[in-house]
């Protein structure tokens, strides 16, 4: 699943003006990605069965990051940086000195926090696998693949991966686990849409960003478009690389 340590990081980093609005903003959109345990343990053995299939993932889905981080570079650069005013030390001072005295209390707040995450993250998949349920048992799954069908055959791209695809913009562990268990000759289709999906995130996690964001005066239109750019060049990427280098041909014969 997605971390979201990126997004509370650029919260903190913001409510104690370590970095202006701007910068935080910049960092919000590439800095919450899915993790190397979940690419690679995960969707590339648990789901594919192959392990050089998380790593062609991960490797594109940091490729895909850096591109999007150069180019949130140029967000709102027109800002005067003479302006700027940074209150490390006031952050400095907030911070505690680990001794043996209060070991256990930081150990403890920091066990509480991660648990806080945890617990949120499953409700948010919980929620939109329900929604996911509902949209499929309504027949709306089906009517979006009608209309995209005519686009699937230009293509050549199955129905079934449309599907999979819609449900995976919700929640993207769904999502991806569908996609996996479409029986395709040419597997690098499953591929690059997985890609799109490692680098776009759902909107359930687009939700729990906003969960934090919303803490702050920090916007999440620079991590929406992040998030879209990114799941457009980690599939570019998917694709230079299968198409490139035989090793990442997964397609059969």
């Amino acid at each position: 699943m997605a971390i979201l340590f990126g997004a509370k990081i650029a919260v903190n980093f913001r409510n104690n003006s370590i970095c202006t609005k701007e910068e935080c903003e910049r960092l919000l959109s590439f800095t919450n990605n899915s993790g190397p345990l979940f690419i690679i343990g995960t969707v590339g053995i648990s789901l594919f069965g192959n392990w050089l299939i998380g790593l062609l993932l991960i490797t594109t889905h940091i490729l895909g990051c850096i591109t999007v981080g150069m180019i949130f570079k140029f967000w709102k650069k027109n800002i005067d940086t003479k302006k700027i005013t940074y209150n490390v030390s006031k952050y400095d001072n907030k911070l505690q000195n680990v001794t043996i005295s209060n070991l256990g209390e930081i150990l403890g707040n920091s066990i509480q926090s991660s648990i806080s995450t945890i617990l949120m993250i499953g409700g948010f998949v919980v929620l939109f696998s329900v929604i996911i349920s509902i949209l499929n048992v309504s027949g709306i799954t089906n009517l979006i693949c009608t209309v995209f069908l005519p686009i699937c055959n230009t293509f050549n791209i199955p129905s079934e991966i449309i599907s999979s695809m819609f449900n995976g913009i919700f929640e993207i562990t769904n999502g991806i686990n569908m996609i996996s268990l479409v029986k395709l000759k040419n597997i690098s289709l499953n591929i690059i849409f997985t890609a799109f999906l490692l680098g776009f995130g759902g909107i359930s996690v687009l939700l729990q960003v906003l969960s934090i964001v919303s803490k702050s005066d920090l916007s999440i239109k620079p991590y929406i478009l992040g998030k879209l750019l990114h799941g457009v060049f980690a599939a570019f990427y998917t694709f230079l690389f299968i198409y490139l280098l035989p090793v990442f041909n997964f397609n059969l014969n």
